[in-house]
């Protein structure tokens, strides 16, 4: 979603003009159908500035991978039962291995289900938040990347497959089972797509990129990494 940083006044003007009215105009949005192999391909939705400023402020309690204080971050709004959703994901873990070595790049994930096509999306997306109460940060995110790399999307993941990842990434499977039966997340993903949806989110994967001064840049759908690779490029030369 070139390896170093632009800084050349001269070309970050129209390189963020070039960049910019690109992945806003030309992005590729996704809506999944149920039981599909694949979504419908639409123009994506208009976002004004006023929409994505009504996210949530990234703090430590959110799920994030890399580098609290890195200038440039990326919240990626997915639904795990989201095929697109899951070709995404690699997507930015690759952007990650790239620009979080340094702490410039962080990735920051909340959960966006949507319920009229993935039902078992939500209490998925619960089951991750109990891997992070009983293992930290590290387990939440061993848990939804294996989450992704077994799901076979629109809404087909067999529940029996949440304790199994549980005993995967090393989690006591009696405490998971207690902690996903509770019900005690369901606010905070419910919070999660309430954020995603002020901020002009209405498909998955809807992702924010936001630089050193707060400014944010839409990404919608599961755009390619040289795509999104161009986003952060731009992000990154915020002065």
């Amino acid at each position: 979603m070139n390896d170093e940083t632009k800084t050349e006044n001269n070309l970050s003007v129209p390189l963020a003009i070039v960049v910019a009215g690109a992945l806003i105009a030309g992005a590729v949005y996704f809506g999944a159908g149920k039981g599909g192999q694949g979504g419908s391909l639409n123009q994506p939705p208009q976002v004004d500035t006023a929409s994505l400023d009504k996210m949530r402020p990234i703090t430590k309690d959110d799920h994030i991978l890399g580098n609290l204080n890195a200038p440039v971050k990326i919240v990626e709004y997915s639904d795990t039962e989201c095929p697109f959703c899951k070709a995404f994901h690699p997507t930015v873990g690759k952007i990650i291995s790239e620009y979080g070595k340094d702490g410039r790049v962080a990735l920051v994930y909340r959960h966006f289900p949507l319920d009229s096509i993935h039902p078992k999306s939500r209490k998925e997306a619960e089951a991750t938040e109990c891997a992070n109460e009983l293992g930290g940060n590290d387990k939440f995110w061993a848990y939804i990347n294996r989450i992704y790399e077994i799901t076979t999307s629109n809404n087909t993941l067999d529940p029996a497959e949440l304790p199994k990842t549980a005993a995967f990434v090393g989690l006591d499977v009696k405490k998971f089972n207690a902690c996903l039966a509770s019900g005690k997340y369901a606010q905070v993903v419910a919070g999660d797509l309430a954020d995603a949806i002020a901020t002009g989110g209405t498909g998955t994967p809807w992702s924010i990129v936001v630089d050193k001064n707060g400014k944010k840049y839409p990404l919608s759908g599961a755009q390619p990494y040289e795509a999104v690779k161009q986003l952060v490029d731009l992000a990154l030369q915020a002065k």
